[in-house]
């Protein structure tokens, strides 16, 4: 028995927000922004839009793609760093919002590693029998904890929602094949959000060493992609399509130097919403299924790390 992905969905906000645009009110360029991450554009959530929201629009997106209702479904978990509140948990408020009344649903806190710890965890619990189909989405308001006057972080983060549904199903050749995950605390400092409810009783900015991440990020991420290969008895050279975390193109070229793989089977989308967090992977997937290039039998591998540090990989067979 194995959870195969049966749908994916995503969304972006209306509020698209260039480089070109951003550099109107905040000290930073086009080219400068550019040159150092890759990115051109992110989208911004309005006024009257929670993480909860764009998580339902992308959960109802995975639903229809995967000819579902939410009657199907058992688990809702949501990879968020950004909740609508402090509790209860954002699941719910989706949950809510589906009209769902039955199973359970819960958070999952690894910041953008979220999305990958968060589909172990649904995997984990659809082969322990606590559910037949489970919602992972990846949601996240990032500009609600950006500091705008600090050019070092706010052109890096956007807002955004990716969604898949996995089904426990009697699949020997699909569905996901191995997974690793990492954490290591001594770390936390160099990504973090200065704020809490037990802390500071504020929200909080996102502080970052920008070049101490990059320095940890390729090693790390390229030793848990190689353990969840040597888990599925599987090398580089079996990848159809590597999906990373989409928060920094050199980081992404990086890690795909180092693997050694084809530029031509790296799906890059964060030149198109910037660093989503959580999101970004559910958003890259489902970039890469609706354009065709994702397709049954396909070997897909994706990875994050986040602030923690957390890394963690995962190998699909579509």
């Amino acid at each position: 028995m194995r959870s195969i992905i049966r749908g994916t969905g995503g969304y972006l906000p209306a509020n698209l927000v260039t480089n070109q645009k951003l550099s109107e009110t905040v000290d930073t360029s086009d080219e400068w922004i550019v040159q150092r991450t890759g990115i051109r554009q992110r989208f911004i959530a309005a006024d009257d839009e929670v993480t909860s929201d764009l998580g339902t629009h992308a959960a109802r997106e995975a639903l229809a793609r995967a000819n579902l209702s939410i009657d199907d479904i058992d688990i809702i978990i949501v990879a968020t760093t950004t909740p609508d509140m402090t509790y209860p948990a954002a699941a719910t408020i989706v949950q809510q919002k589906l009209g769902m009344h039955h199973g359970f649903a819960f958070d999952v806190q690894a910041v953008c590693s979220g999305f990958v710890y968060a589909i172990a965890i649904a995997d984990s619990h659809l082969k322990n029998g606590l559910g037949k189909r489970a919602l992972v989405i990846g949601a996240e308001t990032n500009s609600r904890i950006l500091d705008w006057t600090d050019r070092t972080t706010c052109v890096l983060f956007g807002d955004g929602a990716g969604a898949v549904v996995l089904e426990l199903a009697d699949e020997s050749d699909r569905g996901i094949l191995a997974t690793s995950l990492r954490s290591d605390g001594q770390f936390w400092n160099k990504l973090y959000v200065d704020g809490g409810p037990s802390s500071t009783q504020t929200v909080g900015h996102v502080r970052m060493e920008g070049r101490e991440v990059f320095k940890h990020a390729v090693g790390m991420i390229s030793d848990v992609v190689y353990n969840t290969l040597d888990q599925s008895g599987l090398t580089v050279a079996d990848i159809d399509w590597f999906v990373p975390h989409q928060a920094n193109k050199r980081i992404i070229d990086g890690v795909g130097h180092k693997l050694n793989l084809d530029p031509e089977k790296v799906v890059v989308t964060v030149d198109k919403h910037a660093n989503t967090s959580a999101a970004s992977v559910p958003l890259a997937l489902n970039t890469a299924v609706t354009d065709g290039r994702i397709k049954p039998g396909d070997l897909v591998m994706i990875e994050a790390m986040g602030g923690g540090f957390t890394w963690g990989a995962s190998l699909i067979r579509w």
